[in-house]
Order: structure tokens, then sequence, then C-alpha cells
């Protein structure tokens, strides 16, 4: 009865790290998201001197 109490907490503790684990890459994900958008609107082409 023991291992199987045992069993079942230790299958909660790996859960609740695999939620965790997401959680944490998730928030990563859209951090790094965020940071990006104004970035990619500030960056300005390089002017051309090829035609001149």
């Amino acid at each position: 009865m023991n291992r199987n109490r045992a069993a079942s907490v230790l299958s909660a503790l790996l859960y609740a790290q695999g939620l965790l684990g997401f959680a944490g890459a998730a928030s990563v994900v859209l951090k790094d998201g965020a940071d990006t958008g104004p970035v990619l609107q500030r960056a300005a082409p390089a002017p051309s001197t090829f035609g001149r």
C-alpha cells in the first residue's frame, strides 16, 4: 500500500515539475517575442550605392 502511495506522490511531483517547466519556457518565449517587435520596426534598410 505504501508503494502505491509513494508512486502517486512521485507522479504528482513529476507532473507539477513538467507544468512549471512548460510555464517557464512559455514565459521566455513570450518575453522574447515582445522584445523583438520594436526592434524590427526600428531597423532601417541600408542605403544602396549600386546605381550611383
